[in-house]
């Protein structure tokens, strides 16, 4: 974890352990507390601070993305086959459709549109959810293109993105905009195990998938798990501001890796190319040697 992250939860751990859902003194501090990381959040991500919902982690926002949008609306939920399970294991739980994808690992643009065009009156599409960097390879999915066509042949669904392996790496900014909802881990970016963002657009409604007490406005159910939450806002605060210059260092890092064993062993492929992977993936396919 960031040790900012570390300083900024341990007195919510302590002192001012208190639920901010009460009456009293020691509630509101914690409140404000969190409509303040709300706040962080919303700025680092390019959104409104009543779209952020905090939840339990990646999957947890993968699954109320696909599921809440499926159990609210029916219809047919579409995610590409390299997904994280989270989504995948979703999609075809509810007989969705898979949609392929290219030789470097992102979205086949091709079949998403015909996908999207073999759509029909009483099977609509109501949610697509595709990743916007690949978690194994490190490919970043040309998402300004994914919602254009997302947008023209399926202009009602919920555009979603798991921006999971995606947050230590690319500016939010240029992807929330995009999307109707997007899926945070905070443990991916220097957080807390066990916390996670997501970003719901104004207008989007989904079914939730715990009912309570309805704290994150009806959305979401559950105690605010209020350390957890400012780890989290900090640590993404700290990963905003130092994005470009840990992007430089660690790029420089992969590289150094990757000419090394290049140059030292024979029938070296190097699955995609730099200029289309995030700094913090090397992958490579090494002949003979199975994975």
């Amino acid at each position: 974890m960031r040790h900012e992250a570390i300083e900024a939860m341990t007195p919510f751990l302590d002192n001012l352990y208190a639920n901010p859902s009460g009456s009293h003194r020691f509630a509101r501090v914690a409140r404000k507390a969190l409509d303040e990381a709300r706040d962080v959040v919303a700025e680092a991500l390019g959104c409104n601070a009543g779209e952020v919902i905090f939840t339990s982690g990646g999957t947890e926002g993968d699954n109320s993305a696909v599921l809440g949008t499926v159990r609210k609306l029916g219809g047919v939920a579409v995610c590409t086959a390299t997904e994280h399970h989270a989504v995948l294991h979703c999609v075809e739980h509810v007989d969705g459709v898979v949609v392929q994808v290219n030789n470097v690992g992102s979205v086949d643009l091709d079949d998403l549109t015909r996908v999207l065009q073999e759509a029909t009156p009483d099977k609509p599409i109501t949610v697509v959810s595709v990743m916007a960097v690949n978690n194994e390879v490190g490919t970043i999915t040309p998402m300004r293109d994914v919602a254009r066509i997302v947008r023209k042949h399926a202009p009602n669904a919920l555009l979603h993105t798991d921006a999971v392996q995606a947050a230590c790496w690319l500016d939010l900014r240029e992807i929330t905009p995009l999307v109707d909802a997007l899926s945070l881990s905070a443990h991916k970016f220097g957080g807390p195990k066990g916390v996670g963002i997501m970003v719901l657009k104004a207008g989007k409604q989904l079914e939730p998938m715990i009912f309570g007490g309805g704290q994150e406005r009806d959305r979401r159910s559950g105690t605010h798990n209020v350390a957890g939450i400012i780890g989290a806002a900090t640590a993404l605060h700290f990963t905003d501001i130092t994005r470009a210059d840990e992007n430089e260092r660690v790029t420089k890092l992969r590289d150094r890796l990757v000419d090394d064993i290049v140059a030292a062993l024979p029938d070296v492929l190097e699955t995609v190319p730099r200029e289309h992977r995030v700094p913090g993936v090397a992958h490579l396919c090494i002949k003979g040697i199975e994975s």
